[in-house]
């Protein structure tokens, strides 16, 4: 009887220590699998962000260039004007190239599209919710509002609401 309770007892240590090894297998897979799946996360966003990095890059370029310019006074004002337009035209490309597009341009106030910031009181009655002046540019990515456009507008004094 004894040698039976040795021999169970002997086995129940051998189960215990074959679990153990499979528990500490199943770890060191699963630690291996986060390891790889946090790479794999990692090197996903670099390269979705590299793109984007790289046409930031060039246009730091750019700038620094300019600066560079400015500092060393080789251009006119003309030259500087066209200069910074050139500036915002690449800057507006590299939006593009991410479907960010300015909004459109329009007259009148929506509130879906705008965002009054300032409201200046009018007595005619045409120039009610009319945008007087843009503060901000508004822009849309894949059709969304990316950024409401920040405007000034014209109400019409003792004037009821417009939805």
């Amino acid at each position: 009887m004894a040698d039976d309770l040795a021999t169970q007892v002997g086995d129940i240590q051998r189960m215990v220590a074959d679990r153990l090894q499979a528990d500490q297998t199943k770890e060191k897979a699963f630690d291996q699998l986060y390891e790889e799946l946090r790479q794999y996360k990692d090197d996903f966003l670099f390269q979705a962000q590299k793109p984007l990095l790289l046409d930031l890059l060039l246009f730091y370029d750019s700038l620094n260039w300019f600066q560079e310019s400015m500092v060393k006074q080789d251009m006119s004002p003309d030259v500087i004007a066209d200069s910074f337009q050139y500036l915002i035209d690449e800057f507006l490309e590299i939006l593009y190239r991410r479907d960010v597009n300015p909004a459109e341009a329009l007259d009148t106030f929506d509130r879906k599209l705008h965002k009054a910031v300032k409201v200046e009181p009018t007595d005619n009655e045409d120039e009610d919710y009319k945008i007087k002046q843009v503060l901000k540019r508004g822009f849309t990515r894949a059709g969304r509002i990316l950024r409401a456009e920040e405007v000034i507008i014209s109400r019409k004094t003792g004037g009821g609401r417009r939805s």
